[in-house]
């Protein structure tokens, strides 16, 4: 029951396959809803079940700054914290202490930074980060690194992608020597009388640099992981770059283990990257358009501020068979987004994560029946 990945079918490069984890099963390509601070804004997580949600991502950063690791930890880690029994896979926190760029001070050893919420100092290591991930118990947790920043020069990127990786060695060793430490581990150990731990993915850096990026993803697998990730993307680029740092990336990682591309992207996008062989993606894009009213449809993106929206009757997507498409005209929504109801951001947003989970479906659906290769658009 420790965690495992295999690949069932494949279409040109593009893979369906299955990630075994302590709490379930996950299906892949996969996308996962952002629950930054174990919530995914105005989604009870009853309703994330409906929509067959299979893995959820949380935020470190955000964690350990409240309602704090050892809080979550003696209440039974993040699952038991948020009552959600499917997996969970927690960043760093690399990504947020280093958009703090006016309150961080970055040294070999770590990063001290101040945090958003009451300016109080906090600093982050590998091993610090790894500690309260490990105390937050998700299933899957990210080996700290340097998100280098954009637009930065070759040697900028070249010794931050050299911090990453030395920081993944320690943060591999740490994770070796504490990983029996994660709060239900004790639980599910006697239960089943198996090793439970979590996984570790490394993460590869290089800025938009294709050579810092081969180097950064040769170094990493070097090192050892279960799963391997490409961070340092979505970060102001132009979208050309990211497409063309995956491209240069995703051939160099392990066939077997699973390959996850953070941050990304449009429901365009996401069918693309499947495409190149990327199994999981996360992307704060469908929640937080939500709360702005922009809705992701079959027919094209929605503004459901529009006023020619005012009186018609019907349903946001006349494809869609989520319970918002259901039940709701977009007059209604247009009504209550233009109320300030809190309502409107809830029924938004769960229309738009139904929208990326469909095409997720739907997709790992056309790889196994081989006709994938023929899907020109978010499907």
């Amino acid at each position: 029951m420790s965690f495992s990945f295999q690949v069932e079918a494949t279409c040109g490069a593009a893979r369906a396959g299955r990630m075994i984890t302590s709490h379930g099963e996950i299906r892949t390509p996969v996308f996962m809803p952002v629950g930054t601070v174990a919530s995914v804004k105005g989604v009870p997580q009853d309703v994330l079940d409906e929509l067959d949600v299979q893995i959820l991502l949380n935020n470190t950063y955000h964690l350990y700054l409240r309602p704090g690791v050892e809080t979550v930890r003696q209440l039974g880690g993040v699952q038991k914290f948020m009552a959600w029994h499917k997996p969970i896979l927690t960043d760093s926190g690399g990504f947020q202490v280093f958009s703090l760029s006016d309150l961080r001070k970055l040294t070999e050893d770590g990063v001290q930074f101040r945090s958003h919420l009451d300016g109080s100092l906090h600093f982050f290591s590998p091993e610090t980060s790894l500690a309260a991930e490990i105390g937050l118990g998700a299933n899957i947790i990210m080996a700290f690194d340097e998100c280098t920043e954009f637009p930065a020069t070759y040697e900028r990127a070249r010794k931050s992608m050299e911090m990453t990786t030395r920081w993944a060695k320690r943060s591999k060793d740490y994770f070796e020597a504490h990983k029996h430490e994660v709060p239900w581990f004790a639980e599910k150990t006697a239960q089943l009388g198996a090793e439970q731990t979590q996984a570790l993915f490394g993460i590869v850096q290089g800025g938009m640099y294709p050579d810092l990026r081969r180097e950064s993803a040769e170094r990493t697998v070097e090192i050892g992981f279960p799963g391997h990730a490409i961070g340092g993307l979505s970060v102001g680029e132009p979208r050309e770059k990211t497409w063309e740092m995956v491209s240069e990336t995703i051939p160099l990682l392990p066939a077997d283990k699973p390959r996850y591309v953070m941050g990304v992207g449009t429901p365009e996008e996401i069918v693309e990257y499947v495409r190149l062989g990327v199994d999981m993606m996360d992307c704060v894009m469908p929640t937080r358009a939500a709360r702005h009213g922009l809705l992701f449809t079959s027919e094209g993106k929605v503004n459901i501020k529009n006023a020619r929206f005012a009186r018609d009757e019907s349903p946001i997507d006349p494809n869609c068979r989520c319970k918002v498409c259901a039940r709701y005209s977009r007059a209604y929504l247009r009504h209550l987004y233009s109320s300030q109801e809190v309502l409107a951001q809830v029924l938004n947003t769960v229309h738009n994560l139904a929208h990326y989970l469909d095409i997720m479906r739907r997709v790992r659906e056309t790889i196994i029946s081989g006709e994938f290769a023929n899907v020109r658009s978010a499907v």
